[in-house]
């Protein structure tokens, strides 16, 4: 379905360049083609094979030794990895459940590591490694869009699930205000961040995706916010982002504004006047003594 060069490979394996190169030498695991700049590239199968070379490595098997093995050999071997819960190998697993789209596989796995570490270090320390792989690739064009949004879109059920469970918070304190921009769609980050707050019994006001920008005001007029938080991944005119949170700045008479994702992180120095930015979910710690 998609097609990788080798550096997307490394992103996604852990696997750096140099041995991938060895590997393909040495025991042929992969045959890419090339280009006809001889440029190699790498299909999904090939991803699958070095994922599942790199799981039985990380696992104590020499590669000398799994050269050795059949591809039904190493199919067999890695679901035996699969088919236990391994907190230490969950980001890989779920590679491969992105790679396969494999729904079992990637519930299995969630679940495994929900119960050995919970929800939101489950998030921290699998689920967002993963989301940078599969977003990185995403955003440069190197990865099939059905396949991150398969796997997204299994990611946004649970915390929305997880969320439910939750006890609605106590109105007494001002609402922290959650909200995309107009043509924003990736929540996934922002819907975690809600997550952690209730969890934490903060009350949450959740706007979702894409809201224009008159309605963000109307809102904040309406209810008053503490806080209003909000993520941006998707690429934007830089002159746009800085006249949005200049303007959003100006009109919201010091509520203060946190923001994430890929585009704050990429012109951070330009915002830092006018946001809080979200470097990860720890920074939320900020917005629990409200």
């Amino acid at each position: 379905m998609a097609e990788y060069k080798i550096k997307d490979l490394e992103t996604l394996t852990g696997v750096k360049s140099h041995t991938i190169r060895i590997w393909e030498k040495r025991y042929g695991f992969v045959n890419p083609d090339r280009t006809h700049t001889q440029i190699r590239t790498y299909s999904d199968q090939e991803l699958t094979m070095l994922l599942n070379v790199a799981l039985l490595n990380k696992n104590g098997m020499k590669i000398s030794h799994i050269a050795q093995l059949n591809h039904e050999e190493i199919t067999n071997k890695v679901w035996e990895i699969k088919s236990k819960p391994n907190d230490q190998v969950g980001t890989e697993k779920l590679i491969i459940a992105l790679v396969e789209m494999d729904e079992e596989l990637f519930h299995q796995t969630l679940n495994d590591l929900v119960s050995s570490v919970g929800l939101v270090d489950t998030f921290i320390l699998h689920l967002v490694p993963f989301l940078d792989r599969i977003g990185i690739m995403w955003l440069v064009g190197s990865i099939n869009p059905a396949q991150e949004h398969f796997i997204s879109n299994l990611i946004r059920s649970r915390v929305i699930a997880e969320t439910d469970k939750l006890a609605i918070p106590s109105k007494e304190k001002a609402p922290v205000m959650l909200f995309l921009p107009e043509h924003e769609w990736h929540e996934i980050s922002l819907l975690f961040y809600q997550f952690i707050l209730r969890s934490s019994g903060i009350n949450t006001v959740y706007l979702g995706q894409s809201l224009p920008y008159d309605s963000l005001l109307e809102c904040v007029e309406k209810l008053k916010p503490s806080v209003v938080l909000t993520s941006w991944l998707t690429a934007v005119d830089e002159k746009f982002l800085m006249s949005y949170f200049k303007n959003l700045k100006r009109e919201l008479n010091g509520i203060p504004v946190y923001a994430g994702g890929y585009q704050i992180s990429k012109h951070s120095e330009g915002l830092k006047d006018l946001i809080h930015e979200v470097k990860d979910v720890k920074m939320l710690t900020h917005l629990l003594s409200i």
